[in-house]
């Protein structure tokens, strides 16, 4: 292959999944690990890419605005998804008052929860039916439904968080950057975001390493203001990070 076609699908790579090992790179192009880091040297001296340990990942200048469907994001990632669901469900303890964002990480925890004397509240319309049908208490904010989040939005919603202090709280997020925190493409669902975190004694940002160095349109928490787990970790600065947690 041509150096500057396999440079195309390098950045093509990285549109879809925000990061990409030298040892994917290698095994996809059926090349040397020089050669490897040779390019990866040469598309970040353009600025294209941005090198880290072991890989590269985007370069956080980029703003994303695309939205991708519930359908897609859960096919995306899944193992990684659900190993995160997984840790942070055990965190709930007897009596957690609970809010549960919506977004297929978050959703993942249902299956895993096993709490019963917690409570939740989620602006989820799919996360509320599963809560329920595994015989948690849980209450559905009321307000506007997004077709492509299946989230619940709006002044109706926003009102109804006022109303709430939780213990503890899980959200996801499109990107996550040390610059500009946690980001989505909706201003509407930032809003409830922001608001529901900003009510939570302990807030947990489940995100995969695909969305660290990810920047969207609207910004609704601040990096260090809430706890983040994550599947793996390629940049040495969110390594040192204490409140980073990579899950076992």
């Amino acid at each position: 292959m041509l150096t500057e076609k396999r440079h195309e699908e390098i950045i093509n790579l990285l549109d879809k999944k925000g990061s990409v090992t030298v040892q994917e790179l290698k095994e996809l192009f059926h090349t040397s690990e020089s050669t490897i880091r040779r390019d990866l040297n040469v598309l970040h001296d353009k600025g294209v890419l941005m090198k880290v340990f072991g890989g590269a990942v985007q370069v956080e200048s980029r703003i994303h605005t695309k939205e991708e469907t519930v359908a897609l994001k859960e096919e995306q990632n899944r193992s990684e998804k659900m190993r995160i669901a997984q840790y942070a469900a055990a965190m709930i303890q007897p009596n957690d008052f609970v809010y549960l964002d919506a977004g297929t990480t978050t959703g993942y925890m249902i299956p895993f929860l096993t709490e019963k004397s917690a409570s939740f509240v989620t602006n989820a319309v799919s996360h509320a039916l599963k809560l329920a049908e595994n015989g948690f208490r849980v209450t559905l904010i009321g307000g506007e439904v997004k077709a492509a989040t299946e989230a619940i939005v709006g002044n109706e919603a926003f009102a109804n968080l006022l109303k709430y202090n939780f213990t503890k709280g899980f959200w996801g997020a499109n990107g996550v950057s040390q610059t500009t925190g946690f980001t989505t493409p909706d201003i509407n669902e930032a809003m409830i975001k922001e608001c529901a975190m900003k009510r939570t004694q302990s807030p947990y940002v489940l995100c995969d390493s695909t969305k660290f160095h990810q920047i969207y349109p609207i910004s609704f928490g601040d990096f260090s203001k809430s706890q983040i787990l994550t599947d793996r970790l390629f940049d040495e600065t969110y390594k040192r990070c204490k409140n980073v947690i990579v899950v076992p």
